[in-house]
């Protein structure tokens, strides 16, 4: 189920970070696991009200959903935190490796969101909830034929989806700054996960620092040619070719079906 929300969950993940720490006076442990325990909150109200009615239904039911729901936090979200600041702000602090001087908070924010991704990585490789999500990504039918719970599964996924967010959310208002724009963070993220294959983790980080290089040359070498802003949507030129020769991605699975 591709979640077209995701850029406003991470919004509210940060805005709830920021919450805590600014506004209830939580410190930063104490923000981060309120923003996480709300967004559980969040996302086992919308597994039970939507998302399990939707198991084995046809995908455009889903996208619409996640659509709406998109629409309605954005149309939402300014007004419960407005005023609200970001957890942690931006540091001018650098350290220089090898000849390059890196910002201390990226480079922090990099190492989390590495570790991070290596952790769900061998969560969905090796443990046995890990297993049964990707069997039920791959069948859903399948997989409650073989005794699968798919609601206590699904669950679980959603609230991984929004622990997730949280931390992304922080670590980018740590390196970019805060505001309601963070939802379109989200938008970066589908030519990636699509170059790179849907199913495949190690897909999604090459093609995740292929787009950052091509967003960069456009900037830098078409930006002046062409217009400003060009650099920004090379991605998606990138991502409508890789739709028509390449489908499932640079290392995706592609689907066999016996006709």
């Amino acid at each position: 189920m591709i979640n077209f929300a995701l850029g406003e969950w991470i919004m509210v993940g940060a805005l709830l970070a920021g919450l805590g720490r600014h506004v209830l006076g939580l410190g930063a442990i104490g923000a981060l696991l309120f923003a996480g325990l709300g967004m559980i909150v969040l996302a086992a109200c919308f597994n039970h009200l939507v998302v399990r009615h939707l198991v084995a239904r046809p995908a455009i039911s889903a996208i619409m959903v996640t659509l709406g729901l998109g629409m309605i936090m954005r149309s939402v979200t300014p007004q419960l935190f407005a005023n609200v600041p970001a957890m942690i702000p931006p540091s001018m602090q650098s350290v220089t490796v090898g000849e390059i001087i890196v910002a201390t908070d990226k480079l922090v924010a990099a190492s989390i969101a590495v570790l991070c991704t290596a952790a769900i990585g061998a969560f969905y490789r090796y443990s046995r909830t890990g297993v049964a999500l990707r069997a039920m990504a791959d069948d859903p039918q399948a997989a409650m034929s073989a005794g699968i719970d798919t609601d206590r599964h699904l669950l679980f996924a959603w609230a991984l989806t929004g622990v997730v967010a949280v931390i992304a959310g922080v670590l980018w208002v740590s390196v970019a700054g805060s505001g309601f724009g963070l939802a379109l963070v989200g938008l970066k993220v589908f030519p990636i996960v699509i170059i790179g294959g849907l199913d495949s983790i190690a897909g999604t980080i090459v093609a995740a620092i292929a787009i950052g290089v091509l967003e960069s040359l456009g900037a830098g070498y078409l930006d002046e040619r062409l217009g400003s802003g060009f650099g920004t949507i090379v991605p998606y030129f990138v991502l409508l070719v890789m739709l028509a020769v390449r489908p499932y991605g640079l290392f995706g699975r592609p689907r066999i079906e016996r006709v």
